[in-house]
């Protein structure tokens, strides 16, 4: 037993276990990720207590205590939990495990509270606090999990070789702390995780993005991507974004590192927007690029159409990467296809015509359009870099100015196929496409206003063009 951190486990529900355990004799603690973000000060609703017996009847107990009526109770695993003042309180008895080779589930049998500690993955997740009324609030701590966070270094308790063996998740999940947390892989860990890399073919996809997911919103990504290749364990489950690493040159010309660029724009991002979907934005926008990386001796490297290309990949992608493949994905795509249209705006001339199609087609996702591609804009130049941004300044401004002119963003042309069919007394078919869309068309060049009476005499005119008359 070591330092008294009494004060800071202050909840009613740490006294009510405290009371249950020693009027049966039982012997409990606070653990885990609680105790590491209490001492980091950081909010935590997840409260793991580990009982010397079965987890299943200290829970049964103390929710009788608190007149808690509904209890989840998981024999299979020997756990059970409840919500308290809005806390999900775990209760689980002590326990030691061993693994077989070909999976991360390991065989489970009843153990000590060092036999606990000792299966834990991190000396920072192994600290546990005494809810015992002989030693309440006091620090157990065997693998000097305190130094280790007072030195923001990541460590195994054991051998790190057999603890990322055993269940490779915990990989994934050191550089998740690493990045969240901001702290160091111990030296011999990050080796370890490099040696162990292919072993991450036993963890099942939604596992591997559920952690990827955590590090892609941790405060600066790049750290846990960087991490991540140079691990190898980004090869295992992505390697569609190893494929942007690296240079080329070629007659004295060069390309860009489209990897370490894709984790500036990421790190850019995550400083406007803790939207996870707008990050994988940032992240696919470029993904492309090996595919449609080209070389001409007079304009060097192109990557000509990988906005295109690149949303055509997402669905595959996300698929294997067990990412959603609904509305998210859409609105992935979507900025991926769009993201170098407001970056050709600023380059060149600025026409309303080219100003409308963007309202248009980008809808109510123009703002995040707009900061992904601000993100976008990347150079060691910075000369460059603030010109680029006044620019892009003038084309937000000009955006603002058309749309509140036009109205056009999300707009539906005010003639339908229906009035069309009617009017010319025509089922479904090709001409009624043509019309629809030179309506659309004629109102984002600017040749027609977005109003019905000129829209419908625009639409008598184009079907005279095109043959079509009334009957």
């Amino acid at each position: 037993m070591e330092e008294d951190f009494s004060k800071y486990i202050d909840k009613p529900i740490f006294r009510t276990v405290s009371e249950v355990c020693n009027e049966n004799g039982l012997s409990a603690f606070v653990i885990g990720g609680y105790v590491r973000d209490l001492i980091l000060k950081r909010p935590s609703k997840d409260i793991d207590i580990v009982v010397l017996g079965s987890g299943l009847d200290l829970a049964e107990k103390v929710a009788k205590r608190l007149d808690i009526d509904k209890v989840q109770y998981f024999k299979n695993f020997g756990t059970a939990m409840f919500v308290h003042e809005g806390d999900d309180i775990e209760f689980v008895g002590a326990r030691k495990e061993s693994y077989s080779r070909d999976t991360r589930k390991p065989i489970v049998e009843n153990g000590s509270l060092e036999d606990d500690q000792n299966r834990r993955d991190f000396t920072i997740n192994a600290l546990a606090l005494s809810l015992n009324k002989s030693s309440f609030g006091y620090l157990v701590d065997p693998f000097d999990g305190l130094e280790d966070m007072e030195n923001k270094i990541i460590r195994t308790p054991l051998e790190p070789d057999k603890t990322y063996s055993d269940d490779p998740l915990r990989m994934l999940r050191a550089i998740r702390f690493s990045s969240q947390l901001g702290f160091r892989i111990e030296a011999e860990s990050l080796a370890a995780i490099e040696r162990n890399a292919d072993r991450l073919e036993i963890i099942s996809a939604e596992r591997i993005i559920d952690e990827v997911n955590k590090i892609v919103l941790s405060p600066k990504p790049s750290v846990g991507f960087k991490k991540l290749y140079d691990t190898k364990l980004l090869h295992q489950f992505f390697p569609e974004m190893v494929a942007l690493q690296g240079i080329e040159t070629k007659n004295g010309k060069s390309h860009k590192d489209n990897f370490y660029h894709t984790l500036e724009v990421l790190d850019n991002i995550s400083k406007e927007t803790d939207d996870l979907w707008l990050r994988w934005a940032a992240i696919m926008h470029d993904i492309a690029k090996p595919r449609t990386k080209r070389f001409h001796d007079k304009q060097g490297w192109t990557f000509h159409g990988h906005e295109d290309l690149g949303a055509k990949m997402i669905p595959k992608i996300f698929k294997k990467l067990k990412l959603p493949l609904d509305a998210k994905m859409k609105y992935v795509q979507k900025l991926v296809r769009l993201h170098l249209r407001p970056i050709s705006l600023v380059k060149g001339n600025v026409t309303d015509s080219a100003i409308r199609r963007l309202l248009f087609e980008a809808g109510e996702d123009l703002e995040d359009l707009m900061t992904l591609c601000n993100a976008d804009i990347t150079s060691k130049n910075e000369y460059k870099v603030e010109k680029y941004k006044r620019n892009f300044k003038l084309v937000e401004k000009k955006l603002k100015q058309i749309e509140e002119k036009d109205r056009v963003r999300n707009f539906q042309p005010p003639i339908s196929g229906e009035l069309i069919m009617s009017t010319f007394n025509m089922g479904p078919c090709y001409e009624v496409g043509v019309i629809k869309t030179a309506i659309k068309d004629a109102i984002l060049d600017g040749h027609i206003e977005n109003d019905y009476d000129q829209a419908y005499q625009f639409m008598l005119e184009k079907a005279k063009e095109i043959g079509v008359s009334k009957k």
